[in-house]
């Protein structure tokens, strides 16, 4: 009896996506259609402008020892090629040289390029805080992921995704002042994005300086500072079951919340119960 036919990736072909690749490529394709372009024959996205490259240079150097392991994924547009996701790869391969390089060829959207784009950029090891932060937060405004979903697709706790879009509200200014102090650790940036406003953030960054502050430190400084400050209204989230049997308050210190951070919080409460009793 003959087998059927396989469709999808060969076998002895692994990739670094999630399987938010192989879905597309599975759905897009009777079949893969990986082979070798020339380089010439490439154009870059249009929609990449918007995402930060990054340095090559150690790209560059796995290249000349090891070829491109992870191939580029492609479309066809106009008789040449546009890179979907691989930009870093394809450029770095440009600078070493090499004249062609191993393509997987996709049918998708302009949409889905640009979603596909965003979150290969998203793997990078290499990625700022700031990078990071921005790259989540546009997966949220621009495709209506649920930080649930985000936390699935890039192997992230879902608190841990909520934390990190929070840093996205920190204004220019304030992250060029972290970027001039070195200040690059999450948590603390996360500690920073805490503040009700640019000036307690301006402060605590001053303090962070100023006192070579870890991110414990920088919690109970951050508590300190929120404290000096006028009381505001906070956010109450309130919730009776129907038949009376109890009531939950929750009190936030902000005034405004999302309902991921309040999820979030949920979880977090249910966790440390699981602990306790």
């Amino acid at each position: 009896m003959q087998k059927a036919k396989k469709t999808g990736l060969p076998g002895d072909i692994t990739m670094r996506h999630d399987n938010h690749y192989v879905d597309l490529i599975e759905e897009k394709l009777y079949g893969p259609r990986i082979r070798m372009i020339s380089v010439n024959k490439i154009d870059p996205s249009p929609h990449q402008a918007r995402i930060e490259l990054g340095n090559i240079e150690e790209l560059m150097a796995s290249i000349k020892e090891k070829g491109i392991i992870q191939p580029i994924i492609v479309r066809e547009k106009n008789k040449r090629y546009e890179i979907i996701a691989g930009e870093r790869r394809c450029i770095a391969a440009k600078n070493v040289g090499l004249k062609d390089v191993p393509c997987i060829e996709m049918n998708v959207s302009d949409n889905e390029a640009m979603e596909l784009a965003l979150i290969e950029n998203l793997q990078r090891k290499d990625l700022s805080v700031f990078e990071e932060a921005d790259g989540l937060n546009a997966l949220v405004d621009m495709y209506g992921y649920s930080h649930k979903q985000i936390s699935e697709k890039i192997g992230k706790a879902r608190s841990t995704i909520t934390e990190i879009i929070s840093i996205s509200k920190i204004p220019k200014e304030i992250r060029n002042m972290c970027e001039e102090f070195g200040i690059k650790s999450r948590g603390t940036v996360i500690e920073i994005a805490k503040q009700e406003n640019e000036d307690n953030m301006y402060k605590l960054i001053s303090e962070i300086k100023k006192r070579e502050l870890k991110r414990e430190d920088t919690r109970d400084l951050s508590k300190m500072i929120k404290g000096k400050e006028k009381k505001v209204d906070r956010y109450v989230y309130k919730y009776e079951e129907k038949d009376k049997s109890f009531k939950l308050k929750i009190e936030f210190k902000q005034q405004k919340v999302t309902k991921d951070e309040i999820v979030t919080i949920l979880e977090k409460l249910i966790e440390k119960l699981r602990v306790r009793f």
